[in-house]
C-alpha cells in the first residue's frame, strides 16, 4: 500500500464530517514546520506546508492595488503564515477569500478579519459558521465577527485587483455546499479550494452537503476554464496543470463505475469493501483517504 502524508506525525483528526475540519497537533513548537512560496506568476504566490500539516494550499495576489489571499491555514501556524506573507510583501491583506468552511482552510479568518481583511466566500459557508460557530476542543463555540465573511454571493462574483479580474465562482454540493474557486483571469491561474486534491483521494464532506457527482461536475467546469498554459493551486497537493484535472476526473468517474457496477449486482456493503475494488488507484492514498475510505465515499452516492 503506498501512503502519503500530509500530516505532521503527532497529527490527531477531530472533526472527520463536521462544519469544521480541524487538527491538532504539534506543529506550532515543531521547529521543522514551515511554509513554502512557490512564485506562479508575476503577482500570484503559493504557499504550502513543509514538514508537517500547515492546512489547505494558501494563494495570494501582490501588486500596486494590494493584497488578497486565497485560505488561510490552521490556528496552530499563525506565525508561521504571517511570517512567510512578510517575504513576500509589507503590504497588510486587502482581501481573504474562503474557498470553503473547514477550519485547515480559515482557522485564522478572526486574526486576519480582526486586523482589516475582508473576508469574502459563498453565503452558505457564512451561513454554516453563524449556525454552527467554529470548533473549540470538543465543541463549538459562536463564530466571532471578526470570522465571519462580510461580502458574500451566491454565484459568482469578481474583485478587481492587481490588473487582473479575480472570479470567485460556487460549484455547488461538490466538497462542502458553500464551495468557491478563485479564477485569475489575465493571469491564468486557478485555486480550487479542496474541489481538487491533486494526485490523492479527495474527502467529500456529505455533512456539509458534499458529493461525489458533485465534486465531478465541478472539477468538470474547472477543466471548462482552463487551457494547457493555466496553473492549478488545489486545496492540497502540489501545483498542477489542467492535465492533472482531467487526470483526477478520469480517475473520479472511474471509480464511480466501478462502484456502481457491484452496487448493480446487488453486491453488499461489506461485500464491495472487502473485495478492494479501487486497488488500481491505491497511488491515490493518503493517511486519510484511503481505498477502503474512498470506496466508502462511492457508496454514498451510489446507493
Amino acid at each position: 500500500m503506498i501512503t502519503k502524508t500530509l500530516f505532521g506525525k503527532n497529527s490527531v483528526l477531530l472533526a472527520l464530517g463536521s462544519s469544521i475540519f480541524i487538527s491538532t497537533s504539534s506543529i506550532g513548537q515543531d521547529s521543522e514546520v514551515s511554509f513554502a512560496t512557490q512564485k506562479v506568476t508575476d503577482t500570484i504566490y503559493m504557499l504550502s506546508g513543509e514538514g508537517g500539516f500547515t492546512g489547505g494550499n494558501v494563494g495570494l495576489t501582490v501588486g500596486a492595488d494590494g493584497v488578497a489571499m486565497i485560505d488561510n491555514g490552521m490556528p496552530d501556524v499563525l506565525a508561521l503564515l504571517k511570517k512567510e506573507i512578510a517575504e513576500i510583501t509589507d503590504q497588510p491583506v486587502d482581501y481573504l477569500i474562503n474557498t470553503h468552511v473547514h477550519g485547515d482552510h480559515i482557522g485564522n479568518n478572526h486574526d486576519f478579519g480582526a486586523n482589516g481583511a475582508r473576508i469574502v466566500s459563498h453565503e452558505n459557508l457564512r451561513a454554516s459558521l453563524v449556525k454552527t460557530g467554529v470548533r473549540k476542543g470538543d465543541g463549538y463555540e459562536p463564530a466571532s465577527k471578526e470570522t465571519l465573511p462580510v461580502l458574500t454571493f451566491s454565484d459568482h462574483m469578481t474583485i478587481h485587483i492587481n490588473n487582473d479580474a479575480a472570479k470567485v465562482i460556487h460549484f455547488a454540493n461538490a466538497h462542502t455546499d458553500g464551495d468557491a474557486i478563485v479564477y485569475f483571469q489575465g493571469d491564468n491561474v486557478i485555486h480550487t479550494g479542496d474541489i481538487m486534491f491533486n494526485g490523492l483521494f479527495p474527502f467529500i464532506d456529505k455533512n456539509n452537503g458534499g458529493s461525489l457527482p458533485g465534486v465531478i461536475a465541478a472539477l468538470k467546469g474547472i477543466a471548462d476554464l482552463a487551457n494547457d498554459d493555466t496553473k492549478v493551486i488545489p486545496g492540497h497537493g502540489a501545483l498542477a496543470s489542467k492535465a492533472e484535472v482531467v487526470a483526477t476526473i478520469a480517475m473520479l468517474e472511474d471509480a464511480q463505475a466501478i462502484v456502481a457496477k457491484l452496487v448493480s449486482e446487488g453486491k453488499t456493503d461489506e461485500e464491495i469493501l472487502k473485495a478492494n475494488p479501487l486497488e488500481k488507484y491505491q497511488q491515490y492514498n493518503w493517511n486519510f483517504i484511503t481505498t477502503e475510505l474512498m470506496t466508502k465515499q462511492v457508496l454514498a452516492d451510489a446507493r
